[in-house]
C-alpha cells in the first residue's frame, strides 16, 4: 500500500521559513510527478509546487521566488523550502503523488500538516 507521509509543519512569524518533507513508502518512481498542495480554512484546496520524475517544476504565482520544491530520489523523498512566509500561506499543506497505469492517473495524498504564520 503506497503511503505518503508528511512532516515538518508548525507555527513560524511572517518572513520566516520552514521545510516541509513527504516520505514515500516504496519507491517514489511509481510517481511521475509529485507535488504540495494547500487548503485554508474555507478555501479550495490548490496547487502549491509540482516536479516531474524529470526535475520539471512549476509554481503557483503566488509563490513563485518564495519556496522551491526537490525530491530526492535515493531517499524517496520530496521537500519543500518555504521562505519568506506570509500570513495567507496558513493552511494544511498536503502531498501528492500522481501516477499512470494503463492510461489512467491515479492520485495518492498525505494526512496532511499545518502550516500557520502568524506574529
Amino acid at each position: 500500500q503506497v503511503q505518503l507521509v508528511e512532516s515538518g509543519g508548525g507555527l513560524v512569524q511572517p518572513g520566516g521559513s520552514l521545510r516541509l518533507s513527504c516520505a514515500v513508502s516504496g519507491s517514489i518512481f511509481r510517481f511521475y510527478v509529485m507535488g504540495w498542495y494547500r487548503q485554508a480554512p474555507g478555501k479550495q484546496r490548490e496547487l502549491v509546487a509540482v516536479i516531474a520524475s524529470g526535475g520539471t517544476t512549476n509554481y503557483a504565482d503566488s509563490v513563485k521566488g518564495r519556496f522551491t520544491i526537490s525530491r530526492d530520489n535515493a531517499k524517496n523523498t520530496v521537500d519543500l523550502q518555504m521562505n519568506s512566509l506570509k500570513p495567507e500561506d496558513t493552511a494544511v499543506y498536503y502531498c501528492n503523488g500522481r501516477s499512470l497505469r494503463v492510461g489512467v492517473e491515479y492520485d495518492y495524498w498525505g494526512q496532511g500538516t499545518q502550516v500557520t504564520v502568524s506574529s
